[in-house]
């Protein structure tokens, strides 16, 4: 028996099979476009991603027929926040606007400032959040709006494919700005407050509950077999977090993709609006977390790459292992925006501080260094809203450079874990939400984490360099904000 989960990145989707000890069988992915058509537009084709879906499905139908003829379950995961409208046909009637938008930023205030928002979502309404888009194509698009018939988030869109159900599950719709999220169901009050209506959202199912079963032609197309069920799924976090096993009050990870994360789970809901952190339902019945975020992150890093014509593992690999104090070079990484603790979708990157002797080296210290103060933020933030992170898990690409790691855990002052296969992710989240909707009775057992293959400890020698260069990078955003 197998069981699959399907990660919905912004940069690709990623198919991973696995048994009944969750040892991986196989996996695929397919590449995903970005498109830009105006500053801080950011958009993306739905049928793309079903045309990744089908290579997946393809890639692993070649690679492991026979363990995909015993498939089980599907789990899904997506990045959050996405807009996809659909007709009353179920086709898009435009690009999805992707989770780091921000053109709905006027949209987004407006809305915040509707108590009823924060009071239930428990959360402010961020330009990257899907109901300011809705309110913004009211606006813009009013002949698209009109013909939106369905809102789904980008992995539901991928559900709606396999399954022919609308169907979100808690942990993705509580970035919709939309979600009660201490009761886990729409609110009619936040829906009408922009324009929306329950009968154009999906019907809600918890994470590891069953969506659906996939469709007869498809399971002909690859040869699965009859009844394969759906799970509920989770927003990539939420499902990353089942990944790695932090599902349990206190449990933490920090995330260095694309974006970064830092994540706590929950026991009960959290909500501190004004702190910028994120509280939303977890993939599991009855668990929430608490979750700060950084626009950019290794995004930060690829941009410099990009930049300087380099490799980003080029650039990390020049700084050697040994954590250096920090230079005298400050990078700001709010290269479109950012989110916690700002809130400020104008915010835009800047270097301070440069001299005549700073080369690429300098200039790829200053920002990790940048994006790891970013991430202090974001534990300053959670502390203040009864975040406990005593230590963390490290996850994504970011995390396979020691040097990043290392300069991280010294400026948090927290040990972080690295696991055994960190870079399964989402992906096994899902897929262990797929063997708990398939039947599977103990989460506890299900989610385990890693086996923990090294811990990086912050460096006592160096804490008081990096307290003062973090001071300094506090004082600069304030003083930069509006240019």
């Amino acid at each position: 028996m197998t069981w699959l989960g399907l990660d919905l990145g912004t940069s690709g989707l990623k198919g991973l099979l696995i048994d009944a000890e969750q040892r991986v069988i196989a996996r695929a992915s397919a590449p995903l476009d970005v498109s830009r058509p105006q500053d801080g537009w950011s958009e993306q084709d739905p049928e793309g991603w079903i045309a990744a879906a089908e290579g997946v499905f393809d890639a692993l139908a070649r690679e492991a027929p026979a363990a995909l003829g015993t498939l089980r379950g599907i789990g899904l995961s997506g990045h959050m926040h996405g807009a996809t409208l659909l007709d009353d046909s179920d086709t898009p009637l435009a690009p999805c606007i992707l989770w780091n938008d921000t053109r709905s930023h006027a949209e987004a205030a407006e809305l915040d400032g509707n108590p009823d928002f924060r009071h239930l979502s428990g959360n402010i309404v961020f330009p990257g959040f899907t109901a300011p888009k809705l309110l913004w194509a009211a606006r813009h698009r009013p002949e698209i709006f009109a013909k939106t018939a369905q809102v789904l988030l980008p992995k539901d869109y991928l559900r709606l494919w396999l399954t022919g159900e609308h169907v979100s599950d808690m942990s993705d719709a509580s970035g919709t700005s939309w979600l009660d999220v201490a009761a886990r169901d729409w609110s009619d009050t936040l829906l009408e407050a922009s324009g929306m209506t329950r009968a154009r959202m999906p019907r809600l199912v918890e994470g590891s509950a069953v969506s659906g079963t996939v469709r007869p032609a498809l399971a002909a197309r690859w040869r699965l077999p009859d009844g394969v069920v759906v799970a509920g799924g989770g927003g990539d976090n939420a499902a990353s977090a089942i990944g790695a096993g932090v599902a349990r009050d206190g449990d933490a990870f920090i995330s260095i993709g694309t974006s970064g994360v830092l994540f706590v789970a929950n026991d009960s809901f959290r909500p501190l609006p004004e702190s910028a952190v994120h509280a939303f339902c977890h993939a599991l019945p009855g668990t929430w977390h608490q979750m700060g975020v950084i626009l950019a992150a290794t995004d930060a890093l690829n941009w410099l790459g990009g930049a300087l014509n380099e490799k980003a593992h080029s650039l990390t690999g020049a700084l050697g292992s040994d954590l250096r104090a920090p230079g005298r070079a400050l990078f700001l990484p709010y290269l479109g925006g950012e989110r916690t603790p700002h809130n400020d979708a104008h915010a835009r990157g800047a270097f301070v501080g440069l001299s005549h002797a700073d080369d690429r080296t300098a200039l790829t210290q200053a920002v990790l260094e940048g994006v790891a103060f970013a991430f202090r933020d974001n534990l300053d933030a959670l502390s203040s809203a009864g975040g406990r992170v005593d230590r963390a898990l490290a996850l994504g690409g970011g995390s396979l450079s020691r040097y990043w790691l290392r300069c991280l855990a010294t400026v948090l002052g927290i040990p972080l874990d690295v696991g055994a296969d960190s870079d399964l992710g989402a992906a096994l989240g899902a897929a262990r939400l797929g063997m708990l909707a398939d039947g599977a009775l103990d989460p506890a057992t299900v989610c385990a984490p890693p086996a923990i293959t090294e811990t990086i400890l912050p460096d006592p020698t160096l804490n008081d360099a990096f307290e003062q260069a973090y001071a300094r990078y506090r004082a600069a955003y304030p003083v930069l904000k509006g240019f």
